[in-house]
């Protein structure tokens, strides 16, 4: 009972213990499984997808993350259909993420849900608060970027290499920069007419 209110803590956003026996052991367990995984590199697709499917809160068909992945807890993350994430994802998953249909991730892609406390005694405690991640379908996040909790990143939206997303980004643009920044919307003349 004491394991359920701590997580429904982390989960509401109000500040939680992120050194709890019962949060430690979870971590452990899920290196475990992303080492299976990243291991499984090589084999069937099918093979690896059960793999990811005991790791993750919920999945389409066709995921793939290429090694090394690491996740928090993984149960918290949630991904569509058609997701391929390049190497070196890392997705701290102490609230709710939520990636939609064909998204691609550049390498060294970050999700960070979690953030520690601003006041020292609380931070050396073990303080800490998370905040969800929404990114909408057709979305492709270039190389390096990190996306910190609380933002939401709307559909078919490219997020430039090297950004740190900080604040919502709306459907249908061309985002990129520290702090990231809509640089401009995506429109018909962006078509290849070729293809």
């Amino acid at each position: 009972m004491e394991d359920e209110k701590l997580w429904q803590r982390m989960l509401s956003g109000k500040m939680y213990n992120d050194l709890s026996s019962e949060l430690m052991r979870k971590r452990n367990d899920v290196v475990l499984l992303t080492n299976r995984y990243n291991r499984s590199y090589g084999e069937a697709q099918r093979v690896r997808e059960s793999i990811l499917r005991d790791i993750l809160g919920g999945m389409g068909e066709n995921v793939n993350f290429e090694p090394d992945f690491r996740c928090e807890f993984g149960s918290n993350i949630f991904i569509g259909n058609n997701f391929f994430a390049n190497f070196d994802c890392v997705i701290l998953d102490c609230n709710r993420i939520v990636i939609g249909d064909n998204v691609l991730f550049g390498p060294r892609v970050g999700l960070y849900a979690g953030n520690h406390a601003t006041h020292p005694e609380d931070r050396v405690a073990g303080g800490c608060y998370s905040k969800p991640i929404t990114i909408g379908d057709n979305v492709w996040v270039g190389a390096g970027v990190h996306i910190m909790g609380g933002v939401t990143i709307g559909r078919n939206s490219i997020i430039g290499a090297g950004s740190v997303v900080t604040k919502d980004i709306p459907e249908n643009v061309i985002a990129a920069g520290v702090p990231c920044r809509m640089i401009r919307e995506i429109t018909e003349e962006d078509r290849n007419p070729d293809f």
